[in-house]
């Protein structure tokens, strides 16, 4: 009996030495061996589940698509040099004699901000017209930090679109998004640089789609979004949650000058033939018939008694134009073009300028009763500047 106690003793005596080196010398060991014994003690009262530690659900987050559009988004610096008028008066001799010999007044520079998004590593890049259209220098800075002086390629201010180039090696170009599979509801990130703050990513969901009749614009087709877009996005991203590019932000409904909710974007399928023609033309080329179209209205249908509830009817057809040349008359209703319906005089533009100029179309018009098809050679669409630029 004396010999088992004593053993007992030796044995406790061996553990609390153990015990008491662990607890001196590896403190931890003991707290994560209390904190494993706390964890299951609660979790087996009530049987939780917990998700891993690095695990965020993918509909939370738009990190990815926001960290793979942003290096493609820039934000653009103009300047115009404004010189002062010399007074007229100082022209005349006897006034030099009391005022003396004045000099011309210094110029003073004119800045402004606006955003753009790199489209091909080459360096050709994306912007709005009214950002670049008065500029006397242009100049880019990427999100990576580098800065460059940007040469102007070409506008289009019937859609409000330029293209600039910048000369830096690997730029990143961003992926051109199917606007046509995009639906209202859709999530998608406004990308740009709102009041100079710096690069800046909203997020909100498509509200509209094939918006027009908003602008001084020949062409609009807009995407309309709830994504914050304020003065300085212009030119910028609007982009899916892939990061792909659906449009460029352009223009916002505002009585204010601050985002209400209501932004509009210009969409990528129209982006990518301007783009294109700017690059390899220098312009944008696009067919002309040469009349002055009108809608169609309920008023207008009942006063002229038009049973055509649809279409553009021809208010005018200039002379010697290729409409005039084809027989096609002031009051025709066009109703086609080569088998396309035309619903509206904004349908008809789009449908015409799409025409290649130096091809002939058949254009379906109805007269009277009847509904004769013409065949018209198409023109070139004239150039069109506007006289002042929008803010």
């Amino acid at each position: 009996m004396r010999r088992l106690w004593l053993l007992f003793a030796q044995t406790v005596t061996v553990g609390l030495a153990i015990w008491f080196i662990v607890t001196t010398l590896q403190p931890d060991w003991v707290k994560a061996a209390y904190n494993t014994r706390q964890t299951q003690t609660l979790n087996a009262g009530a049987p939780i589940k917990e998700a891993p530690a690095n695990s965020v659900p993918a509909q939370s987050s738009y990190g990815t698509a926001a960290k793979r559009a942003m290096p493609s988004v820039v934000n653009i610096f103009t300047s115009k040099e404004v010189r002062q008028r010399r007074n007229p008066l100082l022209n005349d001799p006897f006034l030099r004699r009391f005022f003396g010999d004045q000099q011309n007044p210094q110029a003073e520079r004119l800045s402004s901000l606006g955003s753009g998004v790199i489209v091909s590593s080459e360096g050709y890049i994306l912007t709005n017209n009214h950002v670049v259209e008065t500029a006397d220098d242009i100049e880019v800075a990427l999100a990576d930090g580098r800065k460059a002086r940007a040469k102007l390629v070409g506008t289009d201010p019937e859609t409000d679109l330029a293209v600039i180039k910048i000369d830096l090696p690997n730029l990143p170009a961003i992926t051109l998004g199917r606007a046509d599979q995009a639906g209202v509801g859709d999530v998608v990130l406004a990308i740009g640089n709102p009041f100079g703050v710096g690069q800046t990513v909203t997020m909100g969901i498509i509200s509209a789609l094939g918006r027009n009749n908003l602008t001084e614009n020949a062409f609009e087709n807009f995407i309309q979004t709830d994504a914050a877009v304020n003065p300085g996005n212009s030119g910028g991203a609007l982009v899916d949650v892939n990061g792909n590019l659906l449009g460029v932000n352009t223009a916002i409904y505002s009585q204010t000058g601050g985002s209400v909710g209501i932004g509009f974007a210009i969409p990528v399928s129209t982006v990518k033939l301007v783009m294109e023609s700017i690059i390899n033309n220098g312009h944008v080329v696009r067919g002309w018939i040469g009349v002055e179209p009108q809608d169609i209205t309920p008023e207008l249908a009942d006063s002229f008694g038009l049973k055509q509830k649809s279409g553009a009817i021809i208010a005018g057809v200039i002379r010697g134009g290729p409409a005039d040349k084809a027989g096609m008359k002031p009051g025709d209703i066009l109703i086609a073009i080569e088998g396309k319906p035309v619903g509206d005089t904004t349908q008809m533009l789009n449908l015409v300028a799409q025409l290649k100029p130096g091809n002939k179309a058949k254009i379906t018009v109805l007269r009277d009763t009847k509904e004769p098809t013409l065949e018209v050679l198409i023109g070139k669409r004239p150039s069109v500047r506007k006289e002042e630029a929008r803010e």
